[in-house]
């Protein structure tokens, strides 16, 4: 007798635990058996899904509007179903994003699925700090090679043209030399400005490119994050082939040039089918080769030679400044890597960055 009511003290415990915890957590998440009755939810889950005490015990089908996602009863199937956890990102009608995971609720006894745990982490400002870091790669990357190759070029010009005049005869232009010293000394201050901009970088710089250890799989997610609205409307499915994941590179510059080629692959989608994108890692010889191919409209023969030219499209039609393609050559050669492409008019094109690797 006294082993049983130990047994149920044990259990009134742990439920005021899991009870305590359900009250206090900031997250918001629900719990629902495995006949889809929503059992239990937090605060925060009762305030951002408008949930009342009252549906407790209502099948999930009867409530399902007020999580404004139509795919929530199959994917809670699907988990039940395979014992996986699902992972995805979801925007409600507000506009807000969350990252959601379903977690199969294992019963440890029999090892059988009893229900799901769903959580649900807002992600909205991240997607829009992702984005606003795209916007300001590409603007600095476009700046920095304005100033290296469209003012470097006139400025030896105008430096060649200074020799050119200091050695004409002064012919009685008392301040002739003067003025001269004068452009001279300017012209020295703005390749002085130009050299600590472009080729000088110190070690407070801000934007100062340093390699590190990455996981490729962890540049690939902020992608798919900063592109979620997108990837949303055009329904397009990523795949990928990861036989590398870790990678010695500029953080922020890889993710930019992995951004542009997605961003592509979805933009210049073909209409009569839905985009697929499968993006591959391997090695190959003393290179990681990123492999980003996708079944878009492809590249006209006349148009290859010219799609990594500034201010360049793949095509003319939608969206689109033409610097992308253009960053990511710039990004890549300059690492010493080397990018290819391959392209079936109508059907798709693949892209190859070869990054060499660093011992």
């Amino acid at each position: 007798m006294q082993n049983k009511t130990e047994k149920i003290s044990t259990l009134i415990e742990l439920n005021e635990e899991l009870e305590n915890y359900f009250r206090n957590t900031i997250i918001p998440q629900l719990f629902i058996d495995a006949h889809l009755i929503l059992r239990k939810f937090t605060p925060p889950a009762m305030r951002q899904f408008s949930l009342k005490l009252s549906d407790l015990g209502r099948p999930i089908e009867d409530i399902k509007e007020n999580f404004r996602f139509p795919t929530i009863i199959e994917n809670i199937h699907h988990v039940i179903d395979t014992g996986e956890v699902l992972e995805k990102e979801i925007q409600t009608t507000d506009l807000r994003w969350y990252q959601m995971n379903i977690l199969p609720y294992i019963v440890q006894k029999n090892k059988k699925t009893n229900g799901v745990i769903i959580t649900f982490v807002e992600i909205t400002m991240r997607i829009r700090d992702l984005k606003e870091q795209e916007k300001l790669i590409a603007e600095h990357e476009l700046l920095l090679d304005t100033i290296s190759h469209d003012i470097k070029t006139p400025l030896t010009s105008l430096g060649l043209t200074i020799e050119m005049l200091k050695q004409l005869p002064e012919k009685g232009m008392k301040r002739f030399p003067v003025l001269i010293v004068k452009v001279e000394n300017s012209l020295i201050k703005m390749q002085q400005i130009i050299y600590d901009l472009t080729d000088s970088r110190q070690q407070e710089h801000r934007y100062k490119a340093v390699e590190e250890l990455l996981s490729f799989e962890h540049i690939l997610e902020d992608v798919r994050l900063t592109l979620a609205s997108q990837i949303k409307e055009s329904n397009a499915k990523i795949k990928t082939d990861i036989s590398c994941s870790e990678i010695v590179y500029v953080r922020r510059k890889l993710r930019s040039v992995v951004y542009n080629l997605v961003n592509n692959a979805i933009k210049y989608r073909a209409e009569e089918r839905l985009p697929e994108i499968l993006i591959k890692t391997y090695k190959e010889h003393d290179a990681i080769v990123i492999d980003i191919s996708d079944n878009g409209i492809g590249i006209p023969e006349t148009e290859m030679k010219s799609i990594f030219q500034k201010y360049q499209r793949v095509s003319q039609s939608g969206e689109g400044s033409g610097i992308g393609l253009y960053l990511v050559k710039e990004i890549i050669e300059a690492s010493g890597g080397k990018i290819t492409v391959t392209s079936d008019l109508g059907k798709g094109s693949a892209f190859k960055l070869y990054l060499p690797i660093t011992t």
